[in-house]
């Protein structure tokens, strides 16, 4: 994309953040719940192999994993629509170009956990892919608290239940 495409598209963008704050948190919310809940499309085939798996005694219950991740998604919408009104001031608009970029990069992550653990059924690739993604998690934390610390505080109880998660999951490697 070039610089003054780029710039264009910024402009857009600029007055619908500003002046349609509600409309634009929820379709910066329902994006985040959306590509996050793709990744259940491996879950759901996987379900009947994890029920095979010996777990460790901090494994939570089943039924936890749904509202969690809904909550977890909804406050990564909201750092996502935090940051991205940001775009506008000069003094970090391609900050926060990179942060978002950084974001989307993360949950390409996230959702590929799906597919490692419950779609290739393996606990050492997922392990494999739970560690990136929390080393992007971090980084993308990171980035966002530069731009506002609102938008990196949202993300820490995600890198709070993806630490747990990594901890379960190489749990579960070694069990099985």
């Amino acid at each position: 994309m070039s610089e003054t495409t780029d710039e264009h598209a910024r402009s857009r963008a600029r007055p619908l953040a500003r002046t349609r704050p509600i409309a634009t948190l929820i379709a910066a919310v329902l994006a985040v719940e959306l590509v996050g809940a793709s990744g259940s499309v491996f879950t759901v085939g996987g379900l009947d192999w994890y029920a095979t798996l010996q777990r460790p005694p901090i494994a939570p219950p089943n039924w936890l994993f749904g509202p969690v991740w809904t909550l977890l998604f909804a406050g990564m919408g909201i750092a996502v629509w935090l940051v991205w009104r940001h775009r506008e001031r000069s003094s970090v608009g391609g900050l926060a170009d990179r942060a978002l970029a950084l974001f989307a990069v993360h949950m390409v992550v996230n959702v590929a956990w799906s597919g490692a653990f419950f779609g290739l059924q393996s606990t050492a690739i997922g392990l494999a892919v739970i560690l990136v993604l929390w080393a992007l998690i971090l980084a993308t934390m990171v980035a966002f608290y530069r731009i506002d610390w609102r938008a990196g505080a949202l993300l820490a109880p995600y890198l709070a239940w993806v630490s747990f998660a990594s901890l379960l999951n190489g749990w579960l490697w070694v069990l099985n």
